[in-house]
This record gives structure tokens, sequence and C-alpha cells, in this order.
């Protein structure tokens, strides 16, 4: 079941398929936890469904959804990060022979005699040299081939490739809606309120945080770094704390968040003379820093040393302007 503010772009997409003015590739880019995936999963189901009924979902009953929801489609490929077979572990990045396997797939004859359809996921996350195997294919689009990607970091592809593509922005629908259906996921008034808040208004990531206890974690984000402030915790001990789980990021997050909040009173304060200028340069440069730490985790880095190191800093920049 698609989300509500989803179903207006699937209709308009199957408009357009059935109207012969979809595009040979789509863009599907918005903040993560908005559907992109669930849409592009449902809009491919729906091109190689053999019911010809452009106002509706895929009926679920014929050959080709039978086998779509088996996974076992034969014109339905997905691509995304693979498992490295000597680690275990997710590479990290798209490669290149994906691309080309894509690529050489598309050439064949369907088997159903419909469309070929792929999705190729977090398709920010293909290396250089894969997204200029792929611009090979989007330069040269065959009839009945179609694929979608999907970014919620649109700008980290290649310009040349997003600019053979339509682009579909999936955007969070307005408060009230969005707050109705947090609600109908089972979270309490209050609390879908305050999640909402912390997500920038975007509603399933207010329900993906709720899942992972979002509110006391940043509760507790906040009076850390208080403690951290006022001396009262070392930097080494709550940066431990902070990498200890899978919690990590949205800990990062959420202290970005706290800090960007001060930096808005700050530049209200020093606009009226009450605030050193620098003050809310040295507070965006030091936001700046653990975000680039966030974007970091994934590397094989000594983030103890980064984390503590930026707690210590923030300290200092709190103890000198505050």
């Amino acid at each position: 079941m698609l989300q509500p503010w989803l179903l207006p772009v699937f209709d308009g997409v199957v408009k357009a398929y059935y109207s012969g003015h979809l595009g040979h590739a789509q863009l599907l880019h918005g903040p993560q936890h908005l559907g992109k995936d669930a849409l592009a999963q449902a809009l491919a189901q729906r091109l190689l469904c053999q019911r010809q009924n452009s106002q509706q979902m895929a009926c679920g009953e014929c050959t080709a959804c039978q086998r779509f929801v088996q996974g076992s489609h034969g014109d339905f490929r997905r691509i995304g990060i693979e498992l490295n077979e000597r680690t275990g572990k997710p590479k990290t990045a798209i490669g290149v022979d994906q691309i080309r396997a894509m690529s050489e797939w598309l050439i064949l004859t369907a088997q159903l005699s419909g469309p070929r359809v792929v999705i190729i996921e977090t398709a920010h996350r293909m290396n250089v040299q894969a997204s200029n195997a792929l611009l090979k294919t989007l330069e040269e689009p065959m009839p009945g081939r179609y694929l979608f990607l999907i970014t919620d970091q649109p700008k980290m592809l290649p310009a040349t490739v997003r600019s053979r593509c339509q682009r579909i922005a999936i955007a969070a629908p307005g408060h009230d809606p969005a707050l109705q259906w947090v609600m109908q996921q089972g979270i309490k008034p209050d609390a879908a309120e305050t999640l909402l808040l912390l997500a920038g208004h975007n509603p399933g990531l207010a329900v993906h945080w709720a899942q992972m206890d979002g509110i006391a974690i940043h509760q507790q984000v906040r009076k850390d770094l208080e403690a951290c402030m006022k001396g009262q915790s070392s930097t080494a001990d709550i940066a431990k704390q902070w990498l200890a789980d899978e919690q990590t990021e949205l800990r990062l997050l959420f202290c970005a968040q706290i800090a960007h909040g001060l930096s808005a009173k700050w530049a209200k304060a020093s606009s009226q003379g009450q605030q050193k200028p620098q003050s809310v340069q040295k507070l965006q440069e030091w936001i700046d820093g653990i975000n680039r730490l966030r974007l970091s985790l994934s590397q094989p880095l000594r983030h103890d040393l980064g984390l503590a190191g930026l707690l210590f800093d923030w300290r200092q920049l709190l103890q000198e302007f505050r």
C-alpha cells in the first residue's frame, strides 16, 4: 500500500506511460523515508502488469504480477549495493560491471513480450565508471525499456545523467495530513508532533525515528551536550557512548540540529548587538565538522578521537560565547 502522498505521483507516471509520454529513465528524488523505493516498486509492477488499465494499481493476479511478487519476473531487475564476497560486508559503491550487465540484459527480448524495467536504488552511489556506463545506455534508449533511479542525493549524480532523466520530486505532505498519517501508524499525538518537528515534517522519517526511540535519543543528546559544556562529563566518555551502537548517525544528526537551533538564536542576538558576530561563524563551522564526521562513519577512521575533539571544541565555544 502506497502512502497517500505518493498516489498522485503514481497516477501521473502511469498516465504518462499509457499516453506514450513516459521517458526512458525516471529520477525519483526526495528526502529519505518518504517512500521512493515503494513507489518505484509499485510503478515497475504496474508497467509489467498484463492488465491494460491506466487508472489502477497492478492487478496482482496475472502471470506477470505473480512472478513479480515471487521475485522471479524475467523482465525486471533491481540494482543496488552488493555484498563483498570476501568480507561479507556491503561494498562502498555500485560498480561498472553491474551497469554493463544491466545494459546487456536490456537489449535481450522480453520474456513476456512486454517492457523491461530496472530499478537502481541509491543511484548516487554509482562510481564514476558505472555512471559513465549508464550514460551510454541513457543516450541510446530502446523502446519498451524503463529505468527508475532512486536517490535522496541527486546532486551527487553527474549532471549528464540527471539531464537525461525525467525528474520526479517526492515531497512531504502538509503538516495536518502528515500528522494524521503518523498517528495512523500507532504513534500518540504528542509524540507524533514532536517527531514530525524533529524530522522536518517528513512523516516517513518521523515513523522511522519512532521505531528507533528517537525522542529519547534526542533528549539524551541534549543532556550530553549540556553536561559537556558544564564539564560534568568528559568528552571521551560522551564520544564512547555515542559511538557504542548503531544509533551514532542519528545522535550526530540530532547534535547538528540542536546546534543549528542555537546558531539561529545567536544570529538573531548578533543582529541586535547582543552577541559577537564571529560566534555564529564559529558555531556554523562546528556544525559542518559534525556533519562531516557523520558522513564519514562508514570509513575506517578513528571516529572516537574526532568526536571527542569536536565535543571539546563545543565546550570551548559555548564557554567563550554563551
